[in-house]
């Protein structure tokens, strides 16, 4: 076993790519589950835990993304405002106001539970339209977000 070494990438010696993901017509789920795996670098062999290593990913058309069933009027969101009490309002509400809440909320309660999941977060650029501010990047389109069978 003198043989085997264990790869630990080191931060910075990994090169970041930028994704581009149109969530038009998208299971929310489905597509945020996808977008973690790329953040935290699941995706990769140089996957290490403690270092943050993933990707860039850029997210157009939030506004239409899909929730199967009727969850839209179903799935609530409740938070601590400080006050009494919980605040608490739908996903169609929420959707209606701020729809790239809906999918960065998605995406970061699938993160790991520290400090690195703030980092992995910052990494995620949410628009609802088509346009967005990174194509200086040159980002490389992706598609996520689909059945896989």
């Amino acid at each position: 076993m003198a043989g085997t070494k264990t790869y630990m990438a080191k931060p910075g010696e990994v090169k970041k790519n930028w994704w581009l993901v149109d969530a038009d017509g998208k299971i929310l789920g489905r597509l945020a589950s996808d977008i973690a795996v790329i953040l935290m670098c699941k995706h990769r062999t140089t996957y290490t835990p403690p270092i943050d290593t993933g990707d860039f990913v850029i997210v157009t058309n939030v506004a239409k993304i899909v929730l199967t069933c009727n969850y839209w009027a179903l799935k609530k969101y409740s938070w601590y405002p400080g006050y009494m009490g919980l605040r608490s309002e739908t996903a169609e509400r929420r959707r209606s106001q701020r729809p790239e809440l809906v999918l960065r909320e998605a995406v970061r309660r699938m993160l790991p539970k520290n400090k690195l999941a703030a980092k992995m977060l910052s990494k995620l650029k949410i628009y609802v339209g088509t346009d967005h501010e990174h194509q200086a990047q040159q980002p490389q389109a992706i598609e996520l977000g689909v059945k896989k069978s």
